[in-house]
């Protein structure tokens, strides 16, 4: 998978409870029912010989999903990948401040889409490894997991990104199931699913309007947009139309020409961004440490391009963003409920994705969300 893919994916790939398919992972609640037996999201059948003390995750963008469930995983890193870190440095940044710990785990890789330093990652001496389920199709991978296996170190896959909406919280289960942390994977999966079950009704026999998602617009060059993966299966389970629906070569995504964006006539745009770096330009700016004001004004910026600005969406004032790698986490219902909204004006009043954040920071981050991680124009 191309690197520009794999920043662009959490945005761009129905939440099933553990059991319901591969990464259901093992029963029972937090005790002592070690060696555990768990299958992870590639369909693996792993052993897990005593709780962990010594993790590595080979995607850091995995803390976003482990802070909801762990109070505080940092003691037990060993390594991790340096994926957050160029994906959105403040986001990291953030949990630096947490946990000041965080800025002395060793990283495994510079950037997204590295193949893992498997001989150096066997001598950090890992009781596991945390892989993310794209990571299994990189060529180097089939390598890492032999010579891993040969060194006794059990490795799971998670998948947060690929397909987030369907997978998330079987993997954050599974995150329990290692961790140690069931009950606090029971917890967030019911208040995930109560969420979900009051959004599948209220737009059950709806047809959304034909929606036009697009990735780091004003960051990256014309113009790469959402297939059926990701924000596109976030759309399609709202009843939502994808405008790219046909146009691409791959369900993950990819890039349109400026003739093709200007053929669409899309009636709502969501386009993505994040607090700082990784791209050519700036973009919508959105996560932690933003304020609603700054991302309203770059969103603005952003909607005067030449490839945008034709869109029925904008003279509408039907456009909106998103942190980009929201749709990639266990966070993704607060984005499905501000989609809502957007969609379906009509159902705004009904679901608040503000106070639904507000609910997962007091009952369930160990590192707060705070910062604008949606806007509109």
């Amino acid at each position: 998978m191309k690197r520009r893919a794999l920043l662009a994916a959490p945005f761009l790939a129905m939440a099933r409870p553990a059991g319901a398919e591969a990464g259901g992972g093992a029963s029972g609640g937090d005790g002592e029912d070690w060696p555990r037996r768990i299958t992870d999201m590639a369909g693996r059948e792993v052993v897990l010989k005593a709780p962990p003390r010594r993790v590595a995750l080979a995607e850091s963008a995995v803390l976003l999903n482990l802070t909801l469930i762990h109070p505080d995983p940092v003691p037990l890193l060993v390594g991790m990948g340096g994926d957050l870190r160029q994906i959105d440095a403040h986001a990291l940044g953030a949990m630096t401040r947490r946990w000041p710990a965080l800025a002395q785990v060793p990283l495994l890789s510079r950037q997204v889409g590295e193949d893992l330093p498997v001989e150096r990652l066997v001598a950090l001496a890992p009781d596991v490894v945390i892989m993310a389920a794209w990571q299994q199709r990189r060529a180097g991978t089939a390598e890492a997991l032999r010579v891993l296996d040969s060194a006794g170190v059990p490795v799971v896959f998670v998948d947060f990104f690929i397909n987030p909406l369907r997978r998330a919280l079987p993997s954050l289960q599974l995150l329990g199931e290692v961790f140690g942390r069931r009950a606090a994977a029971a917890e967030y999966a019911a208040f995930y699913e109560a969420k979900l079950t009051g959004l599948r009704q209220a737009v059950a026999g709806r047809t959304g309007p034909l929606t036009l998602l697009q990735a780091f617009p004003g960051r990256w060059p014309c113009c790469w947009v959402s297939g059926e993966q990701g924000g596109g299966e976030l759309l399609a389970a709202l009843g939502g139309r994808n405008a790219a629906r046909g146009s691409l070569a791959t369900p993950g995504g990819g890039t349109l020409g400026l003739e093709q964006m200007l053929a669409l006539e899309a009636e709502v745009y969501i386009g993505t961004g994040v607090s700082g770096g990784g791209g050519e330009g700036e973009g919508i700016r959105l996560g932690w440490g933003v304020e609603p004001a700054q991302a309203r004004r770059s969103f603005a910026r952003v909607l005067q391009a030449p490839e945008l600005a034709h869109l029925p969406a904008i003279g509408r004032h039907r456009t909106f963003g998103l942190w980009n790698p929201l749709g990639g986490t266990a966070l993704n219902i607060v984005a499905l409920e501000a989609m809502a909204g957007w969609l379906y004006p009509d159902l705004a009043p009904r679901f608040d994705p503000a106070a639904s954040l507000a609910e997962i920071n007091r009952r369930f981050a160990a590192q707060p969300w705070e910062g604008t991680f949606w806007t509109g124009a």
